[in-house]
């Protein structure tokens, strides 16, 4: 069995522990959790039928015996927890993917995987197409441009709303709020573009990676469209994202790559880059 820890007991932290106890019990046991806020970890295992352990602190997680480490927490917890996880020989997947395009710390955390032989999963969160990229950046990308698009009250206390302030209740048709580098909109909006970090890395990095976020109280759904150009061709990719069932504030497709990023660990059978 797979030993797992999962730091983060909120709307995706849930849902993988579900899943973990009724998807992939065959492979996986969940350990143990842990979240800053001892009730919502407390809430998680009174909705689990296995009985993980709750962490009392990040130091009683660190010490239990696992094979990998998952954090659905969010940025701040992947620069305070990443590198202290790999270092006690434990592997990693990381859900707030946009804390890797700040101070170099995608570089550090694979410079401790290399030297004590972990690996570190980064899911492909709620956008279709990482593969396709993945495999076209081989040959060279001349372009690639994120255009996000979101209902207004979904953009609601990102960092560039309220140094601006922007008034996001009386907008009344689309309206691109931000135009910049990924390596900027991350920061800017660190709980709304997760996919602008994993497209990052996935293909010419946070500096050419174009990103434009529309807000737009036409539509109801969170949407990612993805335009590449290289010496593969064009591509054009479009997501329109639900949320989950228990959080409007998080696509469900994010949370349903992380369980199929488990599977894959296991899988006698990967298809797909």
């Amino acid at each position: 069995m797979i030993k797992l820890g999962l730091i983060g007991c909120g709307a995706i932290g849930t849902i993988l522990a579900k899943a973990i106890e009724e998807r992939l019990q065959e492979k996986f046991v969940l350990k143990v959790i842990f979240d800053i806020s001892f009730e919502k970890a407390r809430a998680l295992k009174e909705r689990l039928h296995s009985s993980p352990i709750i962490a009392p602190d990040f130091s009683a997680f660190l010490v239990q015996s696992l094979d990998i480490a998952i954090e659905a927490a969010s940025q701040e917890a992947v620069k305070e927890y990443g590198e202290k996880i790999l270092s006690r020989e434990k592997d990693l997947m990381i859900m707030s993917i946009g804390a890797l395009l700040e101070d170099n710390l995608f570089e550090r955390l694979k410079t401790i995987a290399q030297k004590k032989h972990r690996r570190i999963y980064l899911p492909s969160g709620a956008v279709v197409g990482i593969d396709g990229i993945k495999a076209a950046a081989l040959a060279g990308l001349d372009e690639v441009v994120l255009t996000t698009r979101k209902p207004p009250a979904g953009l609601k206390g990102a960092p560039y709303i309220e140094e601006r302030e922007i008034d996001l209740e009386n907008i009344t048709k689309a309206q691109m709020i931000y135009k910049g580098p990924a390596e900027e909109a991350v920061k800017y909006f660190p709980a709304n573009v997760n996919v602008a970090a994993v497209l990052s890395l996935a293909g010419i990095g946070k500096k050419k990676t174009k990103v434009k976020i529309i807000a737009d109280p036409n539509i109801h759904t969170n949407q990612h469209e993805i335009k590449v150009k290289g010496k593969f061709g064009q591509m054009i990719c479009l997501t329109k994202n639900l949320p989950c069932p228990d959080s409007p504030r998080t696509s469900y497709l994010a949370a349903l790559s992380a369980i199929k990023t488990l599977e894959n660990i296991s899988a006698e059978v990967v298809i797909g880059t």
